[in-house]
């Protein structure tokens, strides 16, 4: 590992980069800004004392000069699936360890291939540090445990206060038209949106949910090893019936100018869920694994608000990594940490049902 405590935090003036950035300055850690936006750059420079580098991730030569000296990114400038891939090169020609901060499962698996390389280089490639993915994984995990044995894993989650950020609204924009998605029997197959629907008690509330293709379908697979994974989300009645009506609309939401003016209207809403919400709001999440015999656990967990468990998981990540504490390769977070990983976050628990 190179002698390094320097982190590149990319997309560093987002609405999540700011808050990992908050925290990473509380904590005294050695911090390079680094994005596309020059203006937002240099303000939140004056505002924290970090020097900061304009680029893009397109410009391979600059982002390899902004990473060697760094010992790790976290990569927050989305939709990762056009920033990923050459965030990571880069990372892997420079000998950095690479974090994000995603939930496309299409980047889990892109990144996955580079699992080999990572372990030739002796760094860590460990995309979904944050809400997306670190509760969801230590759950499936956890569940594992409890039933190893088990053939079929559904994961639930919801927000009491929520809200997106305009970053996890363009990724889910990008997203749109190509429908749903399951694992089954290891292999990744499409499940009509809409065509699922689980009614979900997570403890204090009952909740419908929609089965969503969201990013556990790919690490909770490579976490437990279960091959039948479907991942929910709580939705009103009213969600679930735009869900169904959306696959009529798929080639539509697919062209690229439909896309271009969704994420136009997306730049005109706030940067993201007030500070009260954030600050007071509770993220809580569900799971069940049952095996062929027909047995099955159920455990709930309940953590902070999605943004502000990301700037924490996030940091937390960066500072065992900082410290050495890491896993070359391609990991998820509970691969790496176990599933008591989110248990180091304050006000977290773990119920088994």
């Amino acid at each position: 590992m190179k002698a390094s405590d320097l982190i590149v935090v990319y997309g560093s003036y987002g609405y999540t980069g700011k808050l990992i950035v908050q925290l990473c300055k509380q904590k005294n850690l050695n911090v390079f800004l680094a994005g596309r936006n020059e203006q937002a750059l240099k303000k939140q420079s004056a505002e924290t004392s970090y020097p900061f580098e304009l680029l893009d991730t397109s410009d391979h030569a600059k982002l390899v000069q902004l990473l060697k000296p760094a010992a790790m990114v976290i990569h927050c400038g989305g939709p990762f699936k056009h920033t990923a891939a050459a965030m990571a090169n880069a990372c892997l020609e420079t000998g950095t360890h690479y974090t994000d901060i995603t939930g496309e499962h299409q980047v889990f698996e892109s990144l996955a291939q580079l699992d080999a390389l990572a372990k030739e280089k002796g760094i860590m490639v460990m995309p979904g540090t944050g809400f997306d993915v670190v509760p969801s994984d230590c759950l499936a995990l956890h569940l594992k445990n409890r039933l190893p044995s088990a053939t079929h894993l559904q994961l639930a989650f919801t927000m009491s206060k929520g809200g997106l950020s305009r970053g996890t609204a363009k990724s889910m924009t990008e997203g749109l038209g190509y429908g749903g998605l399951i694992r089954k029997d290891g292999k990744l197959v499409y499940s009509a949106l809409g065509s699922k629907v689980l009614e979900v008690d997570f403890g204090t509330f009952k909740s419908k949910t929609l089965c969503i293709p969201w990013g556990d379908i790919s690490t909770a697979w490579r976490s437990t090893g279960i091959p039948n994974i479907e991942v929910y989300t709580g939705a009103t009645d009213s969600m679930i019936a735009n869900a169904k009506r959306s696959n009529y609309m798929n080639w539509l939401l697919r062209l690229s100018w439909v896309k271009k003016f969704m994420l136009k209207q997306i730049d005109k809403k706030p940067a993201g869920p007030s500070e009260e919400k954030r600050e007071s709001g509770r993220s809580f999440l569900w799971g069940r694994v049952t095996d062929a015999s027909g047995r099955s656990c159920e455990s709930r967990l309940q953590t902070l608000s999605g943004y502000k468990l990301t700037a924490e998981t996030a940091v937390l990540i960066a500072e065992k990594i900082l410290r050495g504490n890491y896993k070359p390769g391609y990991q998820t977070p509970a691969m790496a940490y176990t599933e008591k990983l989110i248990l180091e976050v304050a006000s977290t628990e773990v119920i088994d049902v």
